[in-house]
């Protein structure tokens, strides 16, 4: 029997008509469904009669018992997601509902299609390196990785800050900067994108250091390989300086010290097998749209 995961966040008018799809997708298959209590508690009335539903709040309520899952909602749906999931090696199958819906395979029309996919495994595997985060405040516990970026960013509106920056212990550079991004390839299509960083192939071992707003205009994006460990000590005027991991964040003191690197595990997601990384990039990013062509 098909053990699904469901996690989801808001259910809207406009996206009932579409869990509903789900949901009896799901049910066709004789599929148990294992939904986030929060959505649960919004979607609970859109369950066919019948439905075997379990409720889970945490990793450990679904550890061991998934095939799969499924996401619905926008990209900032599945980053939460992978908050739970952590190190469980299941296929993560994003259907989209918001605007730009990057890290998601499905569109809200192709729902049935995604469950067939997910019912049958005719999808394909995309394994995406995770960053992580370390402080001996232990500040995002045990959730303490990215799958896009980790972002230091100064917390008052006037004044920079300085990150000095050391990779493997040896003095790098010291960024005079709004703030600092340390991107994934999978995060190089993001915040690190929109403050001029190269878009990285998700399979590239590699981490991308990109200034927000620098002093210094010759300093430029950075590309590095994603075995080395950045060391960060920050220099400001204000006590304290913002840090994010995806779109979770944290108030910090100057004074922290903390080291970036590489996770030690990946996340599985699953893609149609027509719908490569260049594709989304055509479609997503409108590349060679031109009223030439």
């Amino acid at each position: 029997m098909l053990q699904a995961g469901i996690f989801g966040r808001t259910a809207g008018e406009s996206r009932k008509p579409y869990i509903v799809r789900l949901y009896n997708a799901l049910h066709e298959k004789g599929a148990t469904l294992f939904i986030n209590e929060s959505f649960y508690k919004l979607t609970k009335q859109l369950l066919p009669e019948g439905a075997q539903v379990h409720i889970y709040n945490s990793n450990e309520d679904i550890r061991n018992k998934l095939h799969f899952m499924i996401t619905i909602g926008g990209d900032g749906t599945l980053l939460e997601a992978i908050t739970i999931l952590r190190d469980m090696p299941i296929p993560v199958l994003g259907i989209n509902t918001g605007r730009l819906g990057f890290l998601s395979a499905y569109n809200m029309d192709e729902i049935e299609e995604a469950i067939n996919a997910a019912a049958h495994g005719t999808y394909v595997i995309e394994s995406r390196k995770l960053i992580a985060l370390e402080t001996k405040e232990q500040l995002f516990g045990t959730a303490n990785f990215a799958l896009n970026e980790i972002t230091l960013h100064k917390k008052d509106s006037s004044s920079m800050i300085v990150l000095h920056v050391y990779m493997n212990d040896q003095y790098m550079n010291s960024y005079w900067a709004d703030g600092l991004i340390i991107s994934t390839p999978t995060g190089s299509t993001g915040y690190s994108l929109s403050c001029g960083g190269p878009i990285i192939m998700p399979e590239s071992e590699s981490f991308v250091i990109t200034p927000i707003a620098p002093h210094n205009l010759n300093v430029r994006p950075l590309i590095i390989n994603d075995s080395n460990e950045l060391k960060i000590h920050a220099e400001l005027r204000s006590r304290n300086y913002l840090i994010s991991l995806d779109s979770r964040h944290a108030s910090v003191p100057g004074d922290m010290e903390m080291k970036i690197k590489k996770a030690s595990f990946a996340i599985q997601l699953a893609r149609k097998p027509e719908r490569d990384f260049l594709s989304t990039l055509r479609d997503k990013l409108m590349w060679g749209i031109d009223k030439r062509n």
